[in-house]
């Protein structure tokens, strides 16, 4: 019977190797001038009256987007073309995702659908989602039965309570 001694980093070393691989496969297909999907990051706010969201789609025209509101799901699908290469040297670097992307986002019922704006300014795509009057929020007063008034700058006396100092 044959011995095998256990080697506590001969997983790591596995596991090393595998990720390296995916880096050179990533940096082949980079240097290749492939292109890859990507999806714009996208800030969302609200206020009371309205939902915001904001995509970055820098380098993108408006004829390369494409929006619709269906089911309560606004959807934003784009691409960014890969555009003329540049080289200096030898070298070649390519940074930027290219490629098409698929937003969607789930409408809450507050939303109302039918009055979606977009806008497009500086490579921010904007969003402005106007809530249904009966989701904004309202205050309600309060009557308070047999409070007196309170004029400005005046005293009130309050009551004494029996045995209360």
């Amino acid at each position: 019977m044959q011995i095998n001694r256990w080697d506590p980093f001969r997983e790591v070393v596995s596991l090393q190797n595998r990720v390296n691989s995916l880096f050179r496969d990533l940096n082949e297909g980079a240097e290749a001038g492939t292109t890859a999907t990507f999806a714009p990051a996208v800030d969302i706010y609200e206020d009371t009256t309205k939902i915001v969201l904001k995509l970055e789609v820098p380098g993108i025209e408006e004829k390369d987007l494409d929006i619709r509101v269906e089911n309560n799901t606004l959807t934003v699908k784009g691409e960014r073309k890969f555009e003329a290469e540049e080289k200096e040297q030898n070298f070649h670097r390519i940074e930027r995702r290219y490629g098409s992307f698929f937003r969607a986002f789930t409408l809450p019922a507050t939303v109302n659908a039918e009055t979606v704006q977009a806008t497009y300014t500086a490579g921010v795509l904007k969003f402005e989602l106007s809530k249904k009057a009966e989701a904004r929020p309202r205050q309600i007063k309060i009557n308070v039965e047999g409070a007196k008034k309170v004029e400005a700058g005046k005293k009130v006396e309050e009551p004494e309570l029996a045995g209360v100092r």
